[in-house]
């Protein structure tokens, strides 16, 4: 999920009633209070898009993932036939081909370890939310009860000022909840870029020739 919207559900599950208490001076705090449940309605909608998009990475890495393994153990039988047959060239093609091949699981198996945990992420961020959502519900209807029942604007401004202390209590649970969720997320360490080209192929050389007498002593 971008950081902004990261952003913005930290602010919804933590905020809402301070506007709400300002509101109430200027004698709207219902239509305040409902342009703030709507806006969390957004939030969530936006955020389930982004966990659609994180589930469909999912797959695809993982279908990606299990073509990869079933090439990789094709070309087994495959070598195996080569060096039967004297064709060293056929099987140190697939070799280099199969080491490919194990370069990319790799990747592949951390995009969806990343995506699990993001996942993981946006789920929490959907049920924060969605908690947020109920809470500023349930003290909309405490809110109108009390200006049915108030006999005086004191009675419901005590009130509402009660409702925005539960809430901040609330928001600063929710804050903790979403410091461990964004904690989750650590950046990966990038791979050693600066190997000299002539020693990787030297190395690589090296592993298919290796690989190539290990065929054949095993005929």
């Amino acid at each position: 999920m971008s950081e902004t919207l990261s952003r913005r559900v930290g602010r919804l599950v933590s905020g809402g009633f301070h506007a709400l208490a300002d509101a109430a001076e200027n004698l709207m705090p219902e239509a305040v209070m409902n342009e703030n449940i709507r806006e969390i309605e957004r939030a969530i909608d936006e955020v389930r898009a982004e966990l659609g998009k994180v589930l469909a990475q999912k797959h695809l890495a993982a279908k990606k993932m299990a073509d990869e393994s079933n090439r990789h153990e094709a070309l087994a039988a495959s070598l195996q036939a080569a060096v039967d047959a004297g064709r060293d060239d056929l099987a140190e093609a697939g070799i280099a081909e199969q080491m490919d091949i194990e370069a990319r699981l790799p990747v592949l198996e951390n995009t969806i370890a990343d995506c699990a945990a993001q996942e993981k992420e946006l789920e929490g961020f959907i049920a924060a939310l969605q908690a947020k959502r109920r809470e500023m519900q349930q003290q909309l209807q405490e809110w109108k009860a009390a200006q049915n029942t108030a006999d005086t604007g004191g009675t419901s401004g005590g009130n509402l000022n009660r409702i925005a202390r539960e809430a901040e209590k609330s928001g600063n649970a929710f804050d903790r909840v979403m410091g461990r969720q964004n904690a989750v997320h650590t950046a990966t360490e990038a791979a050693q870029l600066a190997k000299l080209k002539e020693l990787e192929d030297l190395s690589r050389n090296n592993r298919i020739a290796e690989r190539l007498a290990a065929l054949k002593a095993g005929k």
